[in-house]
């Protein structure tokens, strides 16, 4: 949840009103924000460094840090976040945003080479701006909030503000290779090629987090105007060239993505939010991007979609009971113009409200314009008498009992390596059903565990200087590709340790004779995670469950064990 720090005098005077803390705080509450503190930037600099005399000529100013909800992209800054608690109050009707058309649009002409980098880029021009000081640190602030929530850290979508009295369109998105692009890059006095912007900033303390989203690329995104002056190198930085001051009047604002839609929420919040700052109030200059294709797109959208909702469910869905004119009048103040139309209410999501994708969305609005405190507590109207899940009752009853038999029960990650389950355990990871995880922060989890293995095994490294024997069980979830699933993949619960008897015997499981017709029996096998020779199948009613042997050297040379382990695996969902 991000959180954003707003001067308690320049946020009053926008409201209108001065309130106590208190006050603001019922305030946010009721909006579905939370004052999360009240500080000063001296304090906020002492408690970050942790040193006085850095923050002694601080601004003694109140500030208010406020939690916004993740996807509330629009109160970001201190004009949208007024915006909204002046619609929520009544005072302020929702703005309407409107095109005005330019003599001659400007226009961003995507080039096909940006495909092997960054290939989408979408354009809009704000028209007579007027900054002044505390907006321009919000126009700056917006940016780097939106950079860090929605655009994932300038991996989807990195943003572009400039000066477009400095620039002559038509303006050109290409990827050249580092050592032909030369620029000055913002605050800079020096020229520098990409692969010298690379360095410099590489001790950056901002910018060095950027540097690897394109430093091993074969090309550098870069936007040119006419005249081959360099907007933005994206995603890292702005060319000196166009830098926005106060002065600034007409701001040209690109934004260059991975992810289209991403792309287009971006500049719709931006031209949203500081619209109101032009002359004429709400309006902004679409731009012609041309396409890698020829195609013409015009941006930004600004696109106002309807949704229809019924009154009865919303009504039901949050356990009140108000008329569809009262629904309808909270969803307005919520910034979502509502008209009856009927038992229903049609609604109309306008381009700053982006997070609504769903009904249930808007349903969310209305129970916190209602207030969560208001709905009345009630008994539900049937009754039902709940019992454990099958699959967890075994669960706790096998540990109670495996525990008992002299086994330390571990709970290891869910998520591992990919050498985890692969290099480390003598197999191939192309070939196992694992499920990968799109964008792993860290080495350490790159995918869900395919086997309880290698978590037990890091556990016995982690206690290697313990007296032996060391005996561990684990029983949890493993996940395994499952094409014939809705998800496209499946749960199934495992269990770990060497007792296989006694598990068994808990089950009421027999051991299959010669003559028996059901129950458990091994089976002799290979699997490269274990020691040939040493190693069977567990079978039961004629079904590989799982697999017990003595590890293979090699496994236990790569969790960097040094004495011989033996272990048994199996699925205990046959037996619920």
């Amino acid at each position: 949840m991000p959180t954003i720090g707003v001067k308690r005098d320049l946020l009053f005077e926008a409201l209108g009103k001065t309130y106590t803390d208190d006050e603001f705080q019922d305030l946010c509450f009721a909006f579905g924000l939370e004052l999360d503190e009240v500080t000063t930037e001296k304090q906020m600099l002492t408690k970050e460094q942790g040193d006085v005399a850095v923050a002694a000529n601080a601004c003694e100013e109140i500030i208010y840090r406020i939690d916004i909800p993740a996807n509330r992209y629009d109160l970001l800054c201190l004009e949208g976040l007024v915006t909204g608690l002046l619609v929520f109050q009544g005072k302020l009707k929702p703005p309407k945003f409107q095109f005005v058309e330019p003599a001659k649009r400007q226009v961003l002409k995507i080039d096909p080479s940006t495909a092997q980098i960054r290939p989408y880029a979408v354009a809009a021009v704000l028209r007579n701006v007027t900054f002044t000081q505390a907006s321009y640190n919000s126009f700056i602030d917006l940016q780097d909030k939106l950079h860090q929530n929605i655009c994932r850290k300038r991996t989807l979508v990195a943003i572009g503000t400039h000066d477009l009295d400095t620039l002559q369109g038509p303006f050109s998105y290409e990827a050249l290779a580092p050592n032909q692009i030369k620029f000055k890059p913002l605050n800079q006095t020096k020229e520098m090629t990409g692969s010298e912007l690379m360095d410099f900033y590489s001790t950056h303390a901002q910018l060095k987090q950027y540097l690897p989203i394109i430093r091993e690329s074969p090309v550098y995104p870069v936007i040119y105007d006419a005249n081959r002056v360099v907007l933005s190198l994206p995603p890292i930085i702005n060319g000196d060239h166009s830098k926005i001051s106060l002065k600034t009047k007409n701001v040209f604002i690109e934004c260059t993505a991975t992810d289209r839609t991403k792309a287009k929420v971006v500049l719709d919040t931006i031209v949203c939010l500081f619209s109101e700052h032009c002359a004429q109030k709400f309006t902004v200059e679409p731009c012609d991007v041309v396409q890698p294709d020829g195609s013409v797109i015009s941006y930004p959208e600004l696109e106002v979609r309807e949704e229809r909702i019924s009154v009865k469910r919303a009504n039901a869905y949050i356990g009140i009971d108000e008329p569809a004119e009262k629904l309808a009048d909270m969803l307005t103040r919520m910034y979502l113009e509502a008209k009856v139309d009927g038992d229903s209410l049609v609604v109309k999501i306008p381009p700053t409200r982006h997070d609504v994708i769903h009904a249930c969305d808007i349903y969310e609005d209305v129970a916190i314009a209602y207030g969560y405190n208001n709905i009345k507590k009630s008994l539900p109207a049937f009754m039902q008498i709940a019992k454990q899940f099958p699959l967890n009752k075994l669960t706790e009853q096998l540990r109670e009992q495996v525990a008992q038999a002299g086994f330390t029960e571990a709970l290891t990650f869910t998520l591992c390596s990919r050498d985890d389950i692969g290099r480390k355990l003598n197999k191939n990871i192309d070939a196992l059903p694992a499920v990968h995880i799109g964008n792993p922060k860290t080495l350490e989890f790159q995918v869900v565990r395919t086997t309880l293995l290698p978590g037990l095994l890091k556990t016995l490294v982690a206690n290697r200087k313990m007296p032996l024997p060391l005996k561990l069980f684990e029983i949890s979830d493993v996940v395994v590709a499952d094409e014939s699933t809705e998800v496209g993949a499946r749960n199934e619960r495992r269990v770990v340790h060497g007792l296989l008897d006694r598990v068994m015997q808990l089950l009421s499981v027999p051991w299959k004779s010669a003559s028996g017709t059901k129950g458990y029996y091994l089976q002799a096998t290979e699997d490269p995670s274990y020691f040939p020779g040493r190693c069977a199948n567990v079978m039961y009613d004629g079904v590989v469950i799982g697999k017990i042997g003595v590890l293979h050297p090699t496994v236990l040379q790569a969790f960097e064990l040094t004495t011989p382990c033996s272990a048994v695996e199996f699925t205990i969902e046959p037996f619920v």
